[in-house]
């Protein structure tokens, strides 16, 4: 049995107001996520199978507004709501949004490389 909190989670990636935490948990993840309003991870995720992130995320948006780009459209989340994000997406955040996810590490470990590739090694 285990318990994550922002303070204990690794930081994965940190950059002007972004922040990514990450926990292994067994064969899946767990993932603090902040993104200012504004962010749009579109061009990070630029290269990947369809210009979309490919690893599936189940989670709770915690604050704020989230509109997540797929190849059928944009869908918005807000805080409050239990999500799951099928492999094919890309999250722009409205607002300064919070949420925390839960997703396979071997699929996230590859997004995750790509978009720090993309970001400059941030």
């Amino acid at each position: 049995m285990e318990t994550f909190t922002r303070e204990t989670m690794a930081v994965a990636m940190e950059s002007d107001g972004l922040e990514i935490r990450l926990e292994p948990a067994g064969e899946m993840t767990v993932g603090r996520f902040r993104l200012p309003a504004g962010t749009d991870l579109r061009p990070l995720v630029q290269g990947l199978e369809g210009d979309l992130c490919q690893c599936p995320h189940w989670g709770y948006m915690l604050k704020g507004t989230l509109r997540m780009h797929t190849a059928t459209g944009p869908k918005e989340y807000r805080a409050g709501e239990a999500f799951y994000w099928a492999p094919g997406h890309a999250p722009e955040a409205l607002d300064d949004v919070e949420y925390v996810d839960f997703s396979p590490s071997r699929e996230l470990a590859t997004v995750l490389e790509h978009v720090q590739r993309q970001a400059g090694g941030s």
